[in-house]
């Protein structure tokens, strides 16, 4: 509990040097390019094109899919339902793999910094959340257009970006600190988030499984994160924190919890971490 509060202490501390960090990679990272800053948004579309084009097109014969509602209520169109879930995984997904890396990879920042280490995966967070913000605020242009208008229950988008966020950045804590110990775990996790993708219900209906078998997808947190975004987004289940408030309970449980375990070692061990790289 201690390194917990430690590791919280250092964020709130140097958030202003998150930012600013956070945003010069961001543009660093597309100097090279002509259009610059925009791959970073253009990239998810061309990826979410693609999926839509595989899973909402072909696979049907060439018809619209449509999405049966758990609620019972009208068919949900598979483009939008497809959108509101993939733009988690297009933040999580390079998130969890750069910042995984993120301690190891800056050997010379390493050496001569004078700000903790836990700052630095919350860097690599933060240069992927700018850009998933702008396509949250896509998604939600685009629902006026598909029939799914802003809602009272967008309200709780906030709330499910927050968590998200804080998942992130519990999960990357100790990743980044296991594979700065242990290197094969970085090629581990890209191999395992590959299968994580299908395992989450981002691109096919989780309520036409058994339910012994969602309750086993349930383990996952993307999952209430997903039905979060999509309650949100297109206005379904409603108030989906309140209404599942026992799933809500089990996924701030297991966040903490893997936060709790990743500060601890990372606390423990990051005065040694230029002698493992």
């Amino acid at each position: 509990m201690k390194s917990a509060i430690t590791v919280l202490k250092e964020q709130f501390k140097h958030f202003n040097l998150i930012r600013r960090i956070s945003l010069y990679e961001l543009r660093n990272n597309n100097n090279a390019n002509y259009l610059g800053l925009a791959w970073e948004v253009i990239s998810p579309l061309i990826q979410i094109a693609i999926y839509w084009l595989v899973f909402g097109y072909l696979i049907s014969g060439g018809k619209p899919r449509v999405i049966p509602n758990p609620s019972g209520g009208e068919d949900l169109q598979f483009f939008p339902w497809l959108v509101a879930g993939l733009i988690i995984w297009m933040f999580f997904q390079p998130a969890a793999t750069q910042g995984s890396k993120s301690i190891y990879s800056r050997l010379r920042l390493l050496s001569k910094m004078n700000f903790p280490m836990s700052v630095i995966p919350n860097i690599t967070i933060f240069s992927k959340l700018y850009p998933h913000l702008i396509l949250v605020v896509f998604t939600i242009i685009l629902m006026q257009f598909t029939g799914y208008p802003v809602s009272i229950y967008m309200v709780q988008l906030p709330y499910f970006i927050i968590a998200t966020v804080a998942f992130t950045y519990a999960f990357v804590l100790l990743m980044t600190t296991l594979t700065t110990l242990i290197r094969d775990i970085q090629l581990l996790l890209q191999a395992t988030l590959r299968m994580v993708l299908y395992l989450t219900p981002i691109l096919w209906i989780s309520h036409r499984l058994p339910d012994f078998l969602v309750l086993v997808m349930k383990l996952n947190p993307l999952y209430y994160l997903v039905e979060g975004y999509r309650a949100s987004l297109m206005g379904q289940n409603g108030w989906y924190f309140i209404n599942s408030w026992e799933y809500t309970i089990y996924f701030w449980v297991v966040t903490a919890i893997i936060f709790m375990i990743g500060a601890a070692l990372h606390i423990r061990f990051r005065r040694h971490f230029i002698d493992f790289l």
